[in-house]
């Protein structure tokens, strides 16, 4: 494939795209071939049709466009890779009319393309690092659910508080008639946790063992099962027992039970070399991000408004795949958030342009410096993965290339090259806390 890139104003491009006539012809030969598997014709078997009998049959221009439908989405990523360019955004696509027998297809496209960067000083910075201290309340806290975890449900003969836990038998019915699902014998709720229908907790808090009560609410709206939506329902509720958590005390003897430490102020030690490690890799991000921004503020970079756009739109729409593996649709996202699909966008913009700027001061820094991975550098990459496959990672990277996939792992790892290369050209000073991202 042929390409040639002109350059337009606010960081677009046009690229014009040349596709062989050997590869639109194989396109158009697949074409009429799946067009004939379910074509019925006198003197001929099923599926076996000869494809030149098929474009005979519906046409020649009827059969390309049905052939350029399919395979445009290849070609264009095709003149993306040959181009070189590192598109944002969707394409404005033109597409000309369709060639006659033996002639390339002729294709051309507009799309926002990531900025240039203009570096300033990048090396030697001062930029701010904080200690990696744990909070005191972080410790408290990590203390406070070791306790939590071993805890002990005792029986009270007492009111059932918020936060008791109630032992009981109930039957719902609506309109006087029980329903499917609504009965449960020796049930342990925890009042306070929201886990059971609205209302429902709240009016079991001051029930006694032994107490027989009647709790009258309504199914929202939303509620799982569709035949009980929005119904007013009663439960006829056997209070049997109230427990109560106990937790232990903070002692010594719980510091042995719980971690094998001789006192409480070894298990808190514990507690705080742990965590002051998770918060030194959190300040490594910190600090990383921040000498990418600083040398971004050195830098020129004009980010166009409708660029910036394009990118939180990418941004928006990443969010929503990741959602839907765990079930979360884009309808039910905005639901949830209670926001418009233009108001998440619009709250995307700085994050967008930021992540523009930053890999703009990425390319800039890998020309100025000539960062490439080594062949060996891409192997180590791909050594975690190809254990996970079962594989060498020299099969794995022989994989990659001939998919197409290689060039985006060598342009990741010749981003990391260059925020290290910054990083160990950066001095940190220390940090005000009160200006350090939370």
């Amino acid at each position: 494939m042929q390409t040639t890139v002109t350059e337009l104003p606010e960081s677009r491009v046009r690229v014009e795209a040349e596709v062989p006539a050997t590869d639109v012809e194989r396109a158009l030969e697949r074409a009429a071939k799946a067009l004939g598997q379910d074509l019925r014709m006198p003197g001929f078997r099923r599926g076996k049709i000869p494809t030149p009998v098929v474009i005979k049959r519906f046409g020649r221009e009827a059969v390309l466009d049905q052939a350029v439908r399919e395979t445009l989405g290849t070609w264009y990523v095709g003149a993306l890779e040959d181009s070189g360019i590192h598109p944002v955004g969707d394409p404005d696509l033109d597409l000309g009319d369709l060639p006659a027998a033996g002639e390339p297809l002729r294709f051309s496209f507009e799309i926002g393309v990531r900025p240039v960067a203009v570096l300033g000083d990048y090396k030697g910075l001062e930029v701010g690092r904080r200690e990696p201290e744990p909070d005191p309340a972080d410790i408290d806290a990590e203390l406070q659910q070791l306790r939590e975890r071993s805890a002990r449900l005792e029986t009270v003969e007492e009111p059932a508080a918020n936060g008791d836990f109630v032992v009981m038998d109930y039957v719902g019915s609506i309109e006087g008639e029980t329903f499917e699902g609504g009965e449960g014998r020796d049930q342990m709720v925890e009042l306070g946790t929201g886990r059971l229908i609205p209302g429902f907790e709240e009016q079991l808090e001051g029930a006694e063992a032994g107490e027989d009560r009647t709790v009258a609410l309504e199914f929202p709206e939303d509620y799982g099962a569709e035949h009980l939506q929005g119904k007013a329902a009663e439960f006829a509720v056997n209070v049997k027992e109230v427990k109560r958590k106990r937790l232990p005390e903070l002692d010594d003897e719980f510091a042995l039970e719980a971690g094998g430490f001789d006192s409480v102020d070894e298990l808190r030690e514990d507690i705080t070399t742990k965590l002051r490690e998770a918060e030194e890799g959190k300040v490594e991000g910190e600090y990383r991000e921040a000498v990418l921004d600083a040398v971004a503020d050195n830098a020129t970079i004009e980010v166009p408004e409708a660029l910036a756009k394009a990118r939180a739109v990418e941004l928006w729409e990443r969010m929503v795949h990741s959602l839907s593996h765990q079930g979360i649709n884009k309808e039910m996202y905005l639901q949830i958030s209670g926001k418009t699909e233009d108001e998440i966008v619009a709250e995307a913009l700085p994050d967008a342009e930021k992540a523009l700027r930053r890999e703009a001061v990425l390319a800039a820094v890998i020309e100025a410096e000539g960062l490439a991975p080594a062949d060996g550098d891409i192997l180590d990459a791909l050594q975690s993965t190809a254990a996970r496959e079962n594989t060498t990672p020299e099969k794995l990277r022989d994989r990659l290339e001939k998919a197409g996939r290689l060039d985006d792992l060598r342009d990741d790892l010749a981003q990391r090259m260059a925020v290290d290369f910054l990083v160990e050209h950066a001095t940190p000073i220390t940090a005000d806390p009160a200006e350090t991202p939370a």
